[in-house]
């Protein structure tokens, strides 16, 4: 496993900043360890929703989790309000970062991450090769 710390100034979009850095660094495969930081706008996909919501405010960014690779990522996010009202759900495009976001994440030499339909759940879903595994195809 390796770590990359990397921070993103007020107004960087969130999703689509650690997509640049996933590309950036040719991370095959990785997750999120860690994101402290707030937002201004959040664009949240709440369960079983098609489509996003987006919130304006101030929030803080209590969690962020998911996996990454050059494939696609699939990220949650919790935020809370000023008053500690909770929201969650799937981080989407859009959501602008207030003062920072100070993210750490690890990647898995050796392995690929990939997202795949599935018809089982009806969309792309994460499937694991390793490296080895790839040079066969």
């Amino acid at each position: 496993m390796e770590t990359h710390t990397f921070r993103l100034l007020p107004g960087q979009d969130l999703a689509r900043s650690i997509s640049d850095f996933v590309y950036s660094q040719h991370i095959a495969a990785g997750c999120i360890l860690t994101c402290a930081g707030s937002l201004t706008r959040a664009m949240i996909r709440y369960a079983n929703k098609p489509e996003a919501t987006q919130v304006d405010g101030h929030f803080e960014i209590v969690s962020l989790v998911g996996t990454v690779g050059m494939t696609g990522q699939h990220l949650h996010i919790s935020i809370s309000d000023g008053n500690g009202k909770m929201l969650g759900g799937h981080l989407m495009d859009g959501c602008l970062v207030y003062t920072t976001a100070e993210i750490v994440l690890a990647s898995f030499p050796g392995q690929v991450f990939r997202r795949e339909y599935c018809a089982e759940s009806g969309y792309d879903e994460l499937v694991v090769y390793t490296v080895q595994e790839l040079k066969g195809e």
